[in-house]
């Protein structure tokens, strides 16, 4: 007998779960852990986009046909992103961590989840700004090479550069913001020399391990997407790849507190979301 309509919402997480299982096992994308809820909402509109009558139906296309799996990952992966988004977080680092940066002879940086990389580009004129470009090292890594290959790109619609202006002047910044990109064909495009020292790589947080130690990790606006285990894990990971007294950034909706590592850092100014790890 057919399932009445209450039990409906039931065989839908059954078939979440065993789409994430077809996609791990198959692809090695792991988004086993990822938030129910969001998960849910993009996994519908996916459905709905790809014209399938169900989860499962999606699950089926996805094993066999390649080119539904970018347009999987492109759905599934949040790519919500701003150059100086939440500019009093870049403030604090130009006037709190950049002093304890000058003390390093070589600084390397990663920006975890990077997305389209506005926020890597950011960091780069934050840090040329500041005078220590040169001897820093930033690594961007995603799970989703497309988003990947549009940060490598660093080319972004002209339209949104009277905002990201002014979120610069608001984080601190010295010049005119339109040095940093040349303008055409409704795009802006911004200068080779802040690619210099970025090193773009795939790195999937829900499954790879540490490539590096760190003198500051940035991820922000990505663990909010993850569930408790999740989360636990990817701190961990992070904990392992901070050098001693190495600072770690957040998201504004993201915090250390209530997590087994709270008491493993400081945070550096309150609200701010930025941490000092204690050893």
């Amino acid at each position: 007998m057919a399932p009445s309509s209450p039990n409906l919402p039931n065989l839908e997480v059954i078939e979440v779960q065993l789409l994430l299982e077809g996609v791990y096992r198959y692809y090695g994308y792991d988004f086993r852990d990822y938030a129910p809820s969001s998960l849910m909402r993009r996994i519908r509109k996916i459905v709905a986009s790809e014209a399938l009558p169900t989860i499962s139906a999606l699950q089926d296309r996805l094993l066999h046909d390649p080119a539904c799996l970018e347009r999987f990952l492109l759905g599934l992966t949040v790519n919500v992103t701003s150059m100086f988004r939440d500019p009093s977080f870049f403030l604090t680092f130009r006037e709190k961590i950049v002093p304890l940066l000058r003390t390093y002879p070589f600084i390397r940086l990663w920006h975890a989840g990077c997305s389209t990389g506005q926020e890597v580009y950011a960091m780069a004129i934050l840090l040329q700004e500041e005078g220590l470009y040169h001897r820093c090292r930033l690594y961007a890594t995603d799970t989703n090479e497309l988003v990947l290959q549009k940060a490598k790109q660093g080319i972004y619609p002209i339209e949104l550069m009277q905002e990201y202006t002014q979120l610069y002047l608001k984080a601190g910044g010295r010049r005119s913001f339109s040095e940093y990109y040349t303008a055409g064909y409704g795009n802006a495009i911004f200068r080779a020399s802040l690619k210099e020292n970025i090193v773009f790589s795939p790195h999937n947080l829900a499954t790879d391990r540490s490539f590096n130690e760190f003198n500051v990790i940035l991820c922000r606006n990505v663990l909010i997407y993850f569930n408790r285990t999740l989360q636990q894990r990817v701190q961990q990971l992070f904990y392992d790849s901070l050098c001693s007294f190495g600072i770690l950034g957040l998201g504004r909706r993201e915090s250390l507190k209530l997590s087994p590592y709270e008491e493993r850092y400081e945070e550096i100014v309150k609200g701010e979301r930025l941490y000092r790890r204690l050893d």
